[in-house]
């Protein structure tokens, strides 16, 4: 199966306050990681968000992983099992690191694709299918339809299958709590 294709619709308020589409396209993709990452839209991280008139049309992607009360959302298009560590043996980190900040960063070089963040994501599957595997081996068959609410825990995911993967997630920043 072919990777999915995907469209950004962008709405707003003009001068009269009247809806307008404001944008409409492909979001940015970039390979990262072995992964093909599509930069679909995020508010920043300070709490600044508005909408209206004075609402911008370009979307906040820098760090990758939102803190405060930032968000991301972005579709990934994870590859079939074996393409992905091709692409990682490439030399392709700097550029993964200038794609996509603070993404690569955030895996551990010990265990490959773990990795843990202040953000609860919501993860979609669109398309193909992939396993979600947490810190202690415990794996979870995610395919079409299947909604995942991950909330700070270590984990990874891995495309097992001889098809990608298309994945949508929602990343919101978040703040850890010990107790």
């Amino acid at each position: 199966m072919a990777e999915m294709s995907i469209t950004r619709v962008v709405t707003g308020v003009n001068n009269e306050r009247k809806a307008v589409f404001t944008s409409v396209g492909t979001p940015r993709f970039a390979a990262a990681g072995g992964m093909d990452i599509g930069n679909v839209w995020g508010t920043p991280d300070d709490g600044s968000v508005t909408v209206g008139k004075g609402g911008s049309d370009e979307p906040v992607f820098a760090p990758f992983f939102p803190e405060g009360t930032g968000t991301r959302l972005c579709v990934v298009h994870w590859p079939p099992a074996g393409a992905a560590d091709d692409a990682d043996s490439d030399g392709d980190a700097p550029d993964s690191e200038a794609a996509q900040p603070g993404l690569i960063g955030a895996f551990e070089e010990a265990n490959p694709g773990m990795h843990t963040t202040e953000t609860i994501d919501y993860g979609i599957c669109l398309s193909g299918e992939i396993y979600l595997e947490l810190d202690d081996g415990q794996e979870q068959l995610i395919t079409p339809g299947t909604i995942v609410v991950q909330r700070g825990t270590r984990h990874a995911w891995r495309n097992r299958s001889n098809e990608v993967c298309t994945m949508v997630y929602a990343l919101c920043g978040a703040k850890w709590a010990d107790s």
